[in-house]
């Protein structure tokens, strides 16, 4: 990477799940947070302060989010305040403007935040809001949401590769069972057999409900500076070393394939690329598993596996402790639940977490020195990559 080191020195999140808070509230709620996981951070430090919120309008009916964030954080950021909106990656989006204004010389020490309030009293209401990510006059009414159009790519995964249900439940199984060792994730005490997912309700055949994340409300925040700042903070800072994003469609007539996801091979290789890594160097990965189908289809894209492998490298637990390479150990998104905007916030977290060594056993991936967190918009028309290294950039 050219320019100015950015090194991510902390971060925490909120319980994920349905709660009885506001948005104000969860972004306050983030900010205690962030403070207590980093006791050397005085707000008065923090510059600048991007905010992750993908539909606080139609969920929380407020906008003008980011200086009400502030606020409730008790921050005054007098050189950047922003809210990033792009659907699902919202939160990669505050933490990839929070990086390039640290990299440029605009901000010194940012915090970026990510914010979701997505349970209403009327679920058709919140049902309603997911619609407006796609495409709204064409897609939106003709039912594309989210499990019709995922449940497309699993029927046309199946018909193509011949990837089966019992593939599908091994990436919902796994990664059930890492938040079971989070207590922040959404179902951190529920358990969820292979046998026991195979036979919760269809929800978009061939879907069923445990192969799709959650309508859920968090929030999420990290710490981001320049490198000088760096060693103030932390002893195990991690560093951005590499980013990509690609966007090759919106309305669904011009998807093209549904299981050769072009956009994330792009932004992947551009991200790789940047950190002077291939995929096989990766130690862990946190990849957007909206539905489980995302995360076979992901393995494949990321080049992990070849095409039509990825149902065969989940069943054989190539993606877990022990495997490949860890994928997804906070829970992903099937496990904490997806509050859009605070997601790629989390996985952030759970980065800097886990270089830190700072998660349970049974989820930590043996010495990391590399990772990598992707996002996927509305019908994974849209990918953002960021690589994380432990090594500042020579």
């Amino acid at each position: 990477m050219s320019g100015r080191a950015v090194a991510l020195v902390g971060g925490a999140t909120t319980r994920f799940g349905v709660r009885p808070t506001t948005w104000a509230e969860m972004a306050q709620e983030a900010g205690a947070a962030l403070f207590r996981a980093i006791p050397e951070l005085r707000a008065d430090e923090c510059d600048s302060l991007f905010v992750g919120a993908a539909e606080p309008e139609r969920f929380a009916f407020q906008s003008h989010v980011a200086p009400l964030a502030a606020e409730q954080m008790g921050l005054r950021p007098r050189r950047i305040l922003q809210r990033t909106e792009l659907a699902c990656a919202s939160g990669q989006s505050a933490i990839r403007s929070a990086y390039a204004a640290i990299a440029a010389g605009l901000s010194d020490i940012a915090v970026a935040v990510g914010v979701e309030k997505m349970n209403l009293p009327s679920m058709a209401e919140a049902n309603s809001a997911m619609g407006c990510v796609m495409d709204r006059p064409w897609d939106g009414p003709h039912g594309a949401t989210a499990p019709p159009f995922f449940a497309m790519v699993a029927q046309r995964h199946m018909l193509e590769y011949g990837t089966t249900e019992e593939q599908l439940a091994a990436v919902s199984e796994k990664n059930h069972r890492f938040a079971n060792t989070n207590p922040t994730a959404q179902f951190y005490a529920k358990s969820f057999t292979r046998d026991k997912l195979l036979r919760l309700p269809l929800v978009a055949p061939p879907l069923r409900l445990g192969d799709c994340s959650s309508m859920t409300d968090g929030a999420a925040a990290v710490l981001l500076v320049g490198e000088e700042f760096a060693s103030r903070f932390t002893d195990t800072p991690v560093w951005v070393r590499g980013t990509g994003q690609y966007s090759d469609f919106h309305n669904l007539a011009n998807a093209g394939s549904l299981t050769d996801w072009v956009g994330l091979k792009h932004a992947a290789r551009e991200a790789l690329g940047r950190a002077g890594i291939t995929v096989r160097d990766l130690d862990l990965a946190e990849i957007h598993d909206c539905f489980t189908i995302s995360e076979i289809v992901e393995y494949e894209a990321l080049g992990l596996c070849g095409p039509g492998e990825g149902g065969p490298f989940a069943a054989d637990g190539r993606g877990d402790v022990g495997g490949d390479l860890v994928v997804n150990p906070r829970g992903g998104l099937l496990g904490c639940g997806h509050p859009l905007g605070a997601t790629g916030i989390g996985q952030a977290v759970e980065v800097y977490q886990q270089f830190a060594h700072q998660v349970p056993p049974s989820r930590q991936a043996p010495d990391p020195e590399w990772a990598l967190v992707h996002n996927l918009s509305g019908s994974a028309n849209v990918h953002s990559v960021m690589v994380y290294g432990r090594g500042r950039a020579a």
